[in-house]
């Protein structure tokens, strides 16, 4: 059985975090586990979005603190199978939905937050623990976070650790819906379709440089949408979507 499995519905593929023993904690193993899993989604043209979750209380509670010996060269555990992870979903042409399913803590909170939108049950927590055991934000967590909620309140919770709710998460913008627990798995499946009912290539390019603008003079953001738009306007799926609203029908994209 592996760590990270993967079903797949129309255009729809879930990754599914499948170490509920350990609370989905992330170990050597099931981080390439995980890498394999969304490369292959990722890789895989029938799939147009995917849905990352897991299985039992936890979406993922980060490290696994009893593979000692991975926070020995925790430099390169890092910067070897975190960082990709991260990278992995962040390169993603395709858009990923987090459907938080109970504890995002550490590089699980760090997962969540690499995702374009997330979702979280009613009973989902975040945590930015790391402080706890005296190690720094990794997977991302500190990029997101600043860049979500500013210096103050990123610091203020990587220095506490606290546990937030999911309610928290959503006001202050971590999280894009809260639904009741028994509903999550049906609200990420249903986003998720719609996602894939989309127009691919657009959205490709729209996850692009929403991601980069970021890191962007205005002048450089704005260079990157003509460059974009060129790029859409010359794809057939303009030209269904110009000919669909013509016609006053649905469009049928690529």
């Amino acid at each position: 059985m592996t760590a990270a499995e993967v079903t797949r519905n129309g255009g729809v593929a879930t990754v599914t975090l499948n170490r509920p023993d350990r609370l989905n904690a992330l170990d050597r193993s099931s981080r390439w586990d995980l890498i394999g899993a969304l490369r292959d989604v990722g890789a895989d043209p029938a799939v147009r979005a995917v849905v990352l979750t897991g299985t039992g209380r936890a979406f993922c509670v980060g490290q696994d603190l009893a593979a000692v010996e991975e926070l020995e060269h925790a430099d390169e555990t890092v910067a070897g199978s975190y960082n990709p992870i991260a990278t992995t979903i962040a390169d993603m042409p395709k858009p990923v939905v987090a459907a938080v399913n109970g504890l995002a803590v550490g590089a699980g909170l760090g997962l969540a937050l690499a995702c374009d939108l997330r979702l979280a049950a009613e009973s989902a927590s975040f945590s930015c623990a790391f402080g706890k055991v005296a190690l720094v934000p990794d997977t991302g967590v500190s990029w997101y976070l600043v860049r979500e909620l500013g210096y103050a309140r990123a610091f203020a919770l990587a220095a506490s650790g606290r546990t937030f709710s999911a309610g928290e998460a959503m006001d202050c913008g971590l999280v894009n819906r809260v639904l009741p627990d028994d509903q999550l798995a049906d609200g990420a499946r249903e986003l998720a379709e719609l996602l894939a009912a989309g127009p691919a290539h657009a959205l490709a390019l729209t996850k692009r440089q929403f991601r980069a603008v970021g890191e962007l003079s205005f002048e450089s953001a704005l260079a990157m949408e003509a460059r974009h738009q060129g790029d859409a306007a010359a794809h057939p799926d303009h030209v269904e979507g110009r000919t669909a609203f013509a016609e006053k029908r649905a469009p049928r994209w690529a």
